[in-house]
């Protein structure tokens, strides 16, 4: 009975007309679980196999004591976002991993681009004047695989990197917004929340950042993942792989907190009751990503710089031979930046960062919303069948 009532409440949200903005959103969530709803009749059995480890045998008798204390079916039904009974840390470690993957896989070909045009010092053949026209001339001249070249490297290091980063901030975001305001969201605790799950993130991240934007730069010298990652390590060390670990924690922090700020106070805005609904989930997203991809894009070109470590901008700037014939640190690339930039330099590839970031963030928050929405469902009902047997 009370799985019937879950089902026919989500029903009359989309059926229900009017002028109410939340309509089309609604509307919108309607055809995305259908969708969904043919997606999971065919993955069955593999989500069916991570219940009993997502579930777990407390949450599930923490579960059932909770519907039995239930007045009638007409009760709120199970929040997607609540944590301790809806979903537990694997669903969202499970949602992020395909997230992440999806993110940086359907948006790696403008990643490239952002890439090339953040080069200070780029070859001739390599000069671009805007993504169209990289593109174009990426695909035309170097291949139409060119523009992937490193996508494997990032699929694997994203999968793990965006488990651990949105399961560490789902469950920090409740604890810290538990501590600073009961009952309410707090942007505060938002902000901390993300600082602290992109140190997971980057941690796991940055080594495959180094070997995609070297693998990304033109005329570049690998010939594959293994190869780049083998040439790193004999030539430069394992440090090589974390060079840029400091900058990236320093242009990611902030990214992140103004990114899952402007985020939270965007479905404020347009999802208040945080309901499962696919159109505020991706402008929200897009917004939030477009906002802190500006504000960042300076430590984003220094962290281009470190991971790449230019030669022509190694040479112009006297690091190319000697003890020193690397750049390392964020104030030794501020200073080669500016010095073969200027302060135009420090916004090289802007266009790019912003373009790249609106899709990838809309997709990244969309699609993780989705499974965790998906996943979340899935464990209700099934917790609740027993139940409804028994009434019956």
């Amino acid at each position: 009975m009370e799985a019937d009532g879950f089902v026919r409440k989500r029903r009359m949200r989309a059926e229900t007309t009017g002028t109410d903005p939340g309509v089309a959103g609604a509307s919108a969530g309607e055809e995305v679980r259908w969708l969904g709803g043919r997606w999971w009749g065919v993955s069955e059995s593999i989500v069916g196999s991570l219940t009993p480890r997502i579930g777990g045998e407390k949450q599930l008798q923490g579960f059932i004591c909770s519907v039995q204390d239930e007045q009638t079916e007409d009760d709120d039904e199970a929040d997607y976002e609540g944590l301790p009974q809806g979903a537990s840390t694997s669903t969202h470690m499970l949602a992020g991993a395909v997230a992440g993957i999806m993110e940086h896989c359907l948006m790696f070909p403008i990643d490239c681009v952002k890439t090339r045009m953040q080069s200070l010092q780029p070859d001739p053949a390599a000069r671009y004047r805007n993504v169209m026209d990289a593109l174009r001339r990426i695909v035309v001249t170097e291949g139409v695989l060119r523009p992937l070249r490193g996508l494997n490297a990032t699929a694997i290091g994203a999968g793990p990197a965006h488990a651990l980063y949105f399961a560490s901030y789902e469950k920090l975001k409740k604890t810290l917004s538990d501590a600073i305001h009961p009952g309410a969201n707090s942007h505060l605790a938002n902000g901390a929340a993300g600082c602290v799950a992109t140190l997971l993130h980057d941690a796991i991240m940055n080594p495959a950042e180094v070997v995609k934007q070297r693998m990304q730069m033109y005329n570049s010298p690998y010939r594959g993942v293994l190869d780049c990652v083998r040439a790193v390590w004999q030539r430069e060390g394992p440090g090589a792989f974390y060079r840029s670990y400091t900058t990236q924690l320093t242009m990611n922090v902030p990214f992140q907190a103004l990114h899952f700020m402007t985020y939270e106070y965007l479905q404020e805005l347009l999802n208040p009751h945080r309901q499962y609904n696919p159109s505020s989930h991706m402008v929200s997203g897009a917004l939030a990503g477009a906002l802190a991809a500006a504000a960042t894009t300076p430590l984003d070109v220094c962290k281009t710089l470190l991971n790449t470590q230019e030669s022509q901008a190694l040479s112009l700037s006297g690091q190319g031979k000697g003890a020193h014939r690397h750049i390392s640190g964020l104030a030794h690339a501020f200073r080669t930046v500016y010095r073969l930039g200027g302060l135009q330099g420090f916004f090289k590839g802007v266009q790019a960062r912003i373009i790249y970031q609106m899709p990838s963030t809309a997709i990244s928050w969309s699609v993780y919303e989705f499974f965790k929405y998906g996943l979340t469902k899935h464990q209700h009902n099934k917790r609740r069948a027993p139940h409804v047997e028994t009434e019956m």
